[in-house]
């Protein structure tokens, strides 16, 4: 979030922002693909039952193989995308947008191949039920833009924003470096030998690539689908790419402290279950892990969506290139895109049950459709909206196409595990719709207390803050309460949970 905040600051809704959110998108694209997507959810279960039934050296000798593989494949798709881009500045004719995108590209390109190491580091260390240093290791991204945004950018000046940009980039792939190094003594505690290995004539690797194939071909569509967001965006107009991702950012709050972090437990969690054939504990933990998520995503989504506006200038409005034209674009859009959070979620629930049970071709039959649907969705709403109404409408496309893709996994996990508690499920979010909507109500009537009557005695951001603290303080107040009252289980199952630890 001070990340986002300080980007905000020195380049708000720009054509530089826009190009360098676009730009960081591509090789987001192949970390997702090669890195926390496909390659992790084809290796961790593959991980797993080696060593149940093999031993760890022999999940280690598979490991440096994959490892060693992942190596060779990504170094050459690292070197090919920064040829291409510098083909690509010497494009006669390319406007000034997709020059500074492809520019910035061509720096950040590199990121590929050490992001993919960190991910497939994060799950070795994740197979091993060790969470803390592969989940700080992201972290690392956020320090060094901090760093180099507070103490290069002061070296450069405030009229240089061009080499502010390039500096960004260049801090992106430390970053990558860094997040490798971090996890490489962890790694060594748990018995990483460290060492490469061609021999990739090993039936664990193919077995891995087999299931790997799917869900590439899956994720693959769903992040070329997530770039061509982003173009798409950028054509609409150099703001819209921006706004897009300042929206994002508050939806991604809940999600990553939260659903992210459940999803990262649950991978090794099923694929657990799943190798002691235990279909119960699988079922269980599905239907725990919705209601939970369901208790907390509905407040969040209904508090975001009513108090948009308020949280945004609070934020990030600090006098800089961040002003009320940006909050008000980002605001819209973030409206469109709250209602997905609960949708969001399910997908980190969802997804992981199927990739253990090494079935990666049902989430990708429904991604493919999923987003073809999305796709559609951003087209006809690109071409039918006003220009600042368009941005919107593709966040709602991403939220609808993710809702239908959503209700079919869930269709077909019921299916196939049988006795799913949906009843219970239909119970709790009831309840907590009905909590959140009186939360939210009052929240907003809240936020404006302090706008209206402290305005002429404090200053602007102190004001923003405490209007936004006052309408979370009394919407935490009133969402409990009304869970309380109405005998919500899940206060009691989450306050076990911490203190169990």
């Amino acid at each position: 979030m001070v990340r986002d905040i300080i980007i905000a600051y020195h380049f708000g809704t720009s054509l530089l922002a826009s190009a360098f959110f676009v730009a960081f998108t591509i090789p987001n694209l192949f970390r997702r693909l090669f890195g926390e997507g496909a390659l992790s959810a084809a290796f961790i279960p593959v991980f797993i039952e080696t060593r149940s039934k093999q031993g760890d050296k022999a999940a280690w000798e598979m490991a440096a193989k994959v490892v060693t593989l992942a190596t060779a494949v990504l170094t050459a798709i690292a070197v090919i995308g920064v040829l291409l881009f510098s083909v690509g500045l010497r494009i006669p004719g390319v406007s000034e947008k997709w020059l500074t995108t492809f520019a910035l590209s061509r720096v950040m390109f590199p990121y590929v191949l050490f992001i993919c190491l960190a991910a497939l580091s994060m799950a070795v260390l994740n197979s091993y039920k060790h969470f803390s240093t592969s989940a700080f290791a992201p972290c690392l991204l956020n320090l060094i833009l901090i760093a180099a945004m507070l103490v290069v950018f002061p070296i450069l000046g405030a009229e240089d924003p061009q080499s502010k940009v390039h500096v960004l980039a260049w801090a992106v792939l430390l970053a990558g470096v860094a997040q490798v190094a971090i996890q490489l003594p962890a790694l060594k505690r748990f018995g990483c030998p460290f060492k490469f290995s061609s021999r990739w004539n090993d039936p664990r690797v193919k077995q891995m690539l087999l299931l790997m194939g799917p869900a590439a071909l899956g994720m693959a569509v769903t992040q070329f689908n997530v770039l061509i967001d982003r173009m798409l965006a950028l054509w609409i107009g150099g703001w819209a790419p921006a706004a897009l991702f300042y929206s994002e950012r508050m939806v991604y709050f809940p999600l990553g402290i939260i659903a992210t972090a459940m999803a990262t437990v649950l991978l090794p969690t099923f694929s657990t279950h799943a190798a002691e054939k235990n279909i119960e504990a699988i079922r269980e933990t599905i239907t725990h892990s919705l209601r939970h998520l369901i208790f907390i995503m509905v407040p969040a989504a209904l508090g975001l969506l009513a108090l948009a506006p308020f949280i945004l200038r609070a934020i990030f409005e600090w006098g800089g290139s961040y002003n009320a034209e940006s909050t008000f674009l980002s605001a819209r859009a973030l409206r469109f895109y709250a209602p997905g959070l609960v949708v969001f979620s399910a997908a980190k629930v969802f997804v992981p049950a199927f990739y253990a049970m090494q079935d990666m071709r049902t989430p990708v039959r429904v991604g493919i459709y999923t987003v073809l649907l999305n796709l559609t969705l951003n087209i006809i709403f690109i071409l039918t909206l006003p220009t600042y109404w368009k941005h919107a409408g593709m966040a709602f496309s991403t939220v609808i196409a993710e809702a239908v893709g959503m209700t079919a996994l869930g269709i077909v996990l019921t299916r196939r595990l049988k006795n799913l508690q949906w009843q219970g499920i239909s119970r709790c979010f009831l309840r907590c719709l009905i909590s959140a909507l009186v939360m939210a109500a009052a929240a907003w009537s809240a936020a404006w207390i302090p706008l209206i009557w402290l305005s002429d005695l404090l200053p602007s951001k102190i004001v923003q803050v405490i209007a936004v603290g006052l309408a979370v303080l009394v919407g935490t107040v009133i969402y409990f309460g009304l869970t309380l009252l109405l005998k919500a289980p899940e206060i009691q199952e989450i306050k076990s949970a911490i203190r169990k630890r």
